[in-house]
């Protein structure tokens, strides 16, 4: 009879779950598989400013492929998206092991490194493009003080121009990587450190051989959330160069944003915007198995 009655109440609070998790379902599956499904149907289709059911096949991954431009924000993609992920991450975790040391107003440096987090791309950019235009940003104001030979014009500069928007992604989110990586460090047991230090380990080998390694997931963690701020960076490249000089930091958020809603070539804006999907796919998959196959 106790038996009964138990598993009486589990499945009542299985049902009583499944109402709660039901809206959060349902709406996940509208709003993010379902539009999914009708970008898939676009780019079949012969799609402008506004959507068609007039059916092409391929046509628009064709276009996509030969377009130069196309090809030119993958490139650019793969540099920003590389060094911005390194950088970030590596910036990140040495900082988080710095405070890890209990410093002195440790939360001031948190909070100080967590503030650029707190404010928008758009005005990064804005704040970046004026440090970095040479007529009145830092160029100018180095010269002023007497060095009239300094130069750095990076974001005139259209094989440079990519650069300024590495530097300027991880400003904002370094601090971001870091309390990723601070929360990792601070779940380590201490048992396990005073273990190592009763061993004899120092602090660069107890931290490269005890607490690195067994936070792994919060470098998994940590280069996932990266990685997909690399690829959707749309606000701060738009404030900081527009995607210019030229085509030169061009990426493919921005790509997909002009064909569909500047150029009305919504057809290959939304051929673009699933293979942006794909990549995402290929670069995060492999992470999450390795990860699905260490847990288990």
């Amino acid at each position: 009879m106790v038996q009964q009655h138990k598993k009486s109440f589990q499945r009542r609070d299985q049902i009583i779950a499944g109402l709660m998790l039901s809206p959060t379902i349902l709406a996940a599956i509208f709003f993010i598989y379902a539009f999914i499904l009708w970008t898939i149907w676009l780019s079949l289709t012969r799609s402008t400013i506004l959507p068609s059911n007039h059916f092409i096949g391929l046509a628009n991954y064709r276009d996509l492929f030969g377009s130069s431009r196309w090809w030119r924000s993958l490139s650019n993609l793969g540099v920003f998206g590389g060094l911005y992920v390194l950088i970030s991450m590596t910036i990140g975790l040495v900082l988080a092991i710095l405070i890890d040391q209990k410093v002195r107003g440790e939360r001031l440096w948190q909070m100080v490194f967590l503030y650029p987090m707190a404010i928008s791309a758009v005005v990064t950019g804005v704040a970046w493009r004026w440090l970095l235009d040479p007529s009145y940003g830092l160029q100018a104001i180095i010269r002023s003080l007497g060095f009239s030979h300094f130069h750095f014009a990076w974001i005139d500069d259209p094989d440079l121009a990519i650069y300024t928007v590495v530097i300027a992604a991880v400003w904002q989110t370094s601090g971001f990587m870091m309390a990723i990586f601070l929360a990792g460090l601070r779940g380590v047991s201490a048992d396990v450190i005073k273990a190592a230090r009763i061993d004899g380990a120092g602090t660069v080998r107890l931290y490269t051989r005890v607490i690195l390694p067994s936070i792994s997931s919060t470098f998994f963690v940590a280069f996932i959330l990266s990685a997909g701020l690399a690829i959707k960076a749309f606000g701060l490249i738009i404030a900081l160069t527009g995607g210019g000089p030229g085509y030169s930091t061009n990426v493919p958020t921005i790509f997909m944003y002009v064909f569909s809603f500047e150029r009305g070539e919504m057809g290959v804006g939304a051929a673009s915007a699933l293979i942006m999907l794909l990549v995402m796919m290929i670069v995060v998959l492999p992470f999450v198995l390795l990860d699905a196959r260490r847990r288990a």
